[in-house]
């Protein structure tokens, strides 16, 4: 079946974060990871079967949902996952903040690669910890003709996790806002560092299935029995706004504290259309993520071509996975968060500083969401390129 992501669907109105945070119809924004297409016509299908029926009560999440579930990361990703692994809840960054509280005691430090999604920041503090950061090196290839991309330091990896306070490492795989897809190597790596200073790893999947050419996600929970794993198809599938996550864990007693986190939050009630969304993505939309990859994959590739014609100042990060672009403007300012507000106001234009995503590390970068119709993407870059000349 063919999906024509070049549609423009007017979002404007409708309630919606992105297009209605700033009511100006000049803007064209490209902050939040929220995308502009219209969702996988069997999720569609779906919630209008399911808003047939009049009455929206409590939620039933039924077996079906599990099985959906787990076959979808048996064929796709060659991931097992059992049953009663599974617990569910409203979202990726509610199980992040129930995983901390469960893992941790106030005053442990909690390890990110930073630059990372800034919820990651206030999920940590929120929960009494302290955030350490391992900054993510640039590392410059040896061919001219490409940009560099990002490497953990491995020594200073190992030097936040030998800390005694230091009880839980908080991955993003694929990583946020960076692009980069971690290979089993590094994945290994990281597991065995954590094991050996008994470091328990948290991993954030939630771009699990936004893969490019070239690059394979490797699931944490295929590498270490101990970790434990936050996933969901919002965004992969447009789906955010429906509100169901799920979070993997291997372990009985650690998924009994995590189940108890859960309800001590309260956020273990989904919504009647959550799960029906869930299944028709896992079970009748696999050709739909397949074209989205694609759609995303030349997005990125028009993106890039343009910058280097156009804009040869921005450096274009490599995209391994995601739809967010990791942007090197360094050499056009001195204060990215400045720089990104004077172009919103002179072009309308809405890009993330990438000082969101560490005060320190993110200076010098922005981050774009390229998850839209493509001439929406190179009308808003066009701006920027004017702006700049």
């Amino acid at each position: 079946m063919k999906y024509n992501f070049d549609e423009i669907i007017e979002r404007r109105n409708t309630g919606c974060v992105k297009w209605d945070e700033k009511p100006d119809h000049n803007v064209i924004p490209l902050w939040v990871a929220d995308m502009d297409f219209a969702v996988a016509p069997a999720i569609h299908e779906a919630i209008k079967r399911r808003a047939q029926h009049p009455v929206f009560g409590y939620t039933h999440v039924g077996e079906d949902y599990y099985v959906a579930v787990i076959s979808w990361f048996q064929r796709r990703h060659q991931w097992r996952i059992k049953r009663e692994w599974m617990l569910y809840t409203i979202g990726v960054v509610p199980a992040m903040s129930v995983a901390i509280k469960a893992l941790t005691m106030p005053g442990e430090k909690v390890l990110i690669l930073s630059p990372d999604y800034n919820c990651f920041f206030s999920s940590i503090k929120n929960n009494g910890c302290e955030v350490v950061e391992s900054v993510l090196t640039p590392l410059t290839p040896h061919s001219t003709l490409h940009t560099p991309h990002f490497e953990v330091d491995w020594d200073d990896f190992e030097a936040l996790c030998a800390d005694e306070k230091t009880t839980v490492f908080l991955l993003c795989n694929p990583h946020n806002p960076t692009g980069r897809v971690w290979t089993r190597e590094e994945l290994q790596r990281m597991a065995d560092i954590c094991h050996q200073h008994h470091v328990r790893i948290v991993s954030d999947e939630i771009h699990c299935e936004l893969v490019m050419p070239g690059h394979t996600y490797v699931p944490m929970g295929t590498i270490d029995s101990e970790a434990i794993i936050l996933n969901s198809p919002s965004k992969s599938f447009n789906i955010a706004g429906l509100m169901m996550a799920n979070i993997i864990c291997q372990d009985a007693e650690t998924r009994r504290r995590l189940d108890r986190a859960i309800n001590i939050n309260e956020v273990c009630d989904v919504n009647p259309f959550a799960p029906e969304a869930v299944k028709a993505a896992y079970n009748d939309s696999e050709d739909w993520i397949d074209a989205l990859n694609r759609y995303l994959w030349d997005n990125y590739l028009a993106l890039k071509e343009f910058c280097n014609q156009n804009l040869p100042q921005w450096k274009v990060m490599p995209l391994e996975g995601t739809y967010l672009v990791w942007v090197d403007v360094s050499t056009c300012c001195n204060n990215v968060a400045v720089y990104c507000n004077q172009i919103l106001q002179q072009t309308g234009v809405w890009l993330n500083p990438g000082t969101m995503y560490g005060p320190h590390s993110g200076e010098g970068y922005l981050r774009i969401n390229i998850a839209c119709p493509r001439n929406l993407l190179l009308e808003a870059i066009n701006r920027i390129s004017k702006y700049e000349k």
